[in-house]
């Protein structure tokens, strides 16, 4: 669901994200865009900041080094699929 909440099949990966976020005393975005940003699957992560605190919290990602098992615990719920920017 691109805008309209999280999708049935991501809330495992959210649910990982935020167990990881609240074990670091992080924001789950700081967390999620750190994990994208160690994946060589993702180029270019899409931010879509709307405040000055979603930038700061996008400047802050860039220094969360997360260790092995917590990528681990990331990706285990994790599910690729096909997306396109045509899906309604």
């Amino acid at each position: 669901a691109l805008y309209g909440g999280t999708a049935e099949q991501d809330r495992p990966v959210v649910d990982a994200l935020d167990a990881c976020a609240q074990a670091r005393g992080l924001p789950l975005a700081q967390v999620a865009l750190a994990w994208l940003l160690h994946d060589r699957r993702v180029t270019a992560p899409v931010i879509g900041a709307t405040r000055i605190e979603h930038i700061d919290h996008a400047c802050a990602a860039l220094e969360v080094q997360l260790s092995a098992a917590e990528r681990a615990a990331l990706e285990r719920p994790y599910r690729p699929r096909p997306w396109s920017f045509a899906e309604p």
